[in-house]
């Protein structure tokens, strides 16, 4: 007779025979789900679908509407889009395929080959992809050795792979397979093609778009919102970092352990300091410009972007004189709350938007105006005697996470606002097929920070960041495009340099949190990278915004 275990799904107990595999009750319990499993965590530890149990356990799976689920979506369908571009191209035709960066809800990909990218060849790649779906291939998983892994690699001309596996201190690696084509990817994997649905190809500047659902709507193909000037920052700072040499995490290392990183510090920060002079220099030509705006996503290092970029405005003798929107927020027994009570100091009408024009129209119009300060310790607008009235070069810097809509400054005439946005878009890919989500880049600076400057615990961040995120994809990133120029505060660099402080933090999170599984995962990326003292880190650096000993005050 064969022995049954006790299975409990959502306070449900049920009876399976022993050695049953995940994806087996997840097809008996899908009916309860509003969209496809993707893994399942099993006494509080993440696990693929092809798992067996062999004792009484929890399970809560996970689905794509779930952050980690809708990754594990994406990399299934890079895996499945590879191996399509081979089997369409021709492996000895394909020099490489890179999957470069997000755009919208799509990813950036490119091709090295001498076929030319055209609509008609990825309807060809799309149909040979749609077929591996209707035919619900299984994701095969081995375990190799790493010197087998390497050797691997050099065999499928991936050699940023190759590179990155040089420096792997683990023994054994975890490959993929989808009908022989084999890969590597950093995180988990569906457990069959069959839940890779709604995907579209088309192609795009020189490359193309892989077009995905989002994460709330998986059975629904959004149509693509064009980004171009997102796209064109993007691709900046990729150009930079393949002129660097430095365009994956493996590159970083050879340059660390070559003893190269001085260098490519200085270099990188220099390339950051041009950039906000040519900032300052388009301002400085535009003389009725009177206010500029900055917002950014959380830990984009607007507070030193606005610090130095004040500084370049000074050399065109302009005045710059700072103001945070955040002494504008209403009396917090006035602010709004959210869905689940707790005071939403995000959105719009958190802020006096009525005092605040009335205050900038009265600069505009050269009238002395009392700035207000709000202590965030009693939730009051206070008033300190600050009073500021704009000269002829005077010039006002201001730093909010609406500064880019024009609902906050409706009052102002758009020609006398000068709009900027600045985020952290790393310009490094953990190696061809494996992004980087310039996400991950801000939460670990977020992490670094809260724990140095509020005492704050690296799960409590992690806890807190889905809502932040939230609040970013409602009242920022509609409003990017509208920006004058866009900035990338990211560094080559700084992820080596950001491992030392964000290791021991994520470590100390315990096994039973919730937030585990996330460090874990950040764990694993930050093994990656050779790590590196932050001593050579210029003091003026957007990183020490997050490390400590900035000159300025952050």
């Amino acid at each position: 007779m064969t022995e049954t275990i006790k299975v409990t799904i959502k306070d449900e107990m049920r009876e399976y025979p022993q050695g049953i595999s995940l994806w087996e009750i997840s097809e008996d319990v899908k009916e309860q789900y509003d969209s496809s499993i993707m893994l399942a965590f099993v006494d509080e530890k993440l696990h693929e679908l092809e798992k067996c149990l062999h004792k009484d356990s929890k399970v809560q799976f996970v689905t794509i509407k779930e952050t980690v689920g809708y990754k594990v979506y994406s990399r299934g369908l890079t895996l499945l889009m590879l191996k399509a571009v081979y089997g369409e191209i021709g492996s000895d035709k394909v020099r490489k395929v890179s999957v470069e960066y997000s755009l919208d809800t799509g990813i950036y990909c490119d091709i090295d080959s001498d076929v030319k990218i055209t609509e008609e060849l990825l309807k060809q790649i799309q149909l040979r992809m749609e077929d591996m779906v209707k035919r619900d291939i299984k994701f095969e998983k081995k375990s190799i050795g790493t010197d087998d892994a390497i050797s691997l690699f050099e065999h499928y001309k991936m050699y940023d792979k190759q590179k990155l596996f040089k420096y792997r201190r683990g023994s054994r690696t975890n490959i993929y397979s989808l009908e022989g084509f084999e890969d590597y990817f950093y995180g988990y994997m569906p457990y069959s093609t069959g839940v890779l649905k709604n995907f579209k190809l088309f192609p795009y500047d020189e490359g193309f778009i892989m077009l995905r659902p989002k994460m709330k709507e998986p059975d629904l193909l959004p149509g693509f919102c064009d980004q171009p000037k997102f796209y064109q920052t993007l691709k900046e700072s990729n150009a930079w970092g393949k002129a660097l040499e430095v365009d994956t995490v493996g590159a970083l290392n050879d340059v660390i352990a070559g003893g190269g990183i001085n260098d490519l510090m200085l270099v990188q920060e220099s390339l950051q300091e041009k950039k906000i002079a040519e900032i300052a220099a388009k301002i400085a030509e535009s003389k009725d410009k009177k206010f500029v705006m900055i917002a950014g996503p959380s830990s984009s290092g607007k507070t030193t972007f606005s610090h130095r970029l004040t500084i370049q405005l000074r050399t065109h003798g302009l005045m710059p004189h700072p103001i945070a929107v955040d002494d504008y927020f209403v009396d917090r027994e006035n602010t709004p709350l959210d869905e689940e009570g707790n005071y939403n100091y995000e959105c719009l009408e958190a802020i006096d938007i009525k005092q605040f024009n009335d205050d900038m129209t009265k600069l505009l119009n050269g009238e002395t105006v009392e700035l207000p300060s709000f202590n965030f310790k009693t939730g009051k607008r206070e008033y300190k005697g600050n009073y500021k009235r704009l000269g002829k070069n005077d010039i006002l810097v201001i730093e909010g996470i609406h500064g880019l809509n024009d609902a906050l400054s409706y009052s102002l005439p758009r020609e006398s606002k000068f709009k900027i946005y600045i985020s952290a878009l790393t310009q490094l890919n953990i190696d061809e097929h494996n992004r980087i989500p310039t996400t991950d880049g801000r939460l670990i600076r977020r992490m670094v920070r809260d724990a140095r400057t509020r005492g704050t615990l690296a799960k409590d961040t992690i806890a807190m960041w889905s809502s932040v995120r939230n609040g970013e994809e409602q009242y920022i990133f509609p409003f990017q495009e509208d920006a004058d120029v866009m900035f990338n505060s990211a560094l080559i660099y700084e992820l080596a340099v950001l491992k030392q402080y964000a290791e021991p933090a994520l470590f100390g999170i315990e096994r039973n949190c919730e937030e585990y599984a996330e460090a874990k995962r950040l764990l694993k990326f930050l093994d990656y990278f050779i790590g590196v003292t932050s001593e050579e880190v210029p003091k003026n650096s957007i990183l020490r915004e997050f490390i400590g000993g900035s000159v300025f005050r952050v």
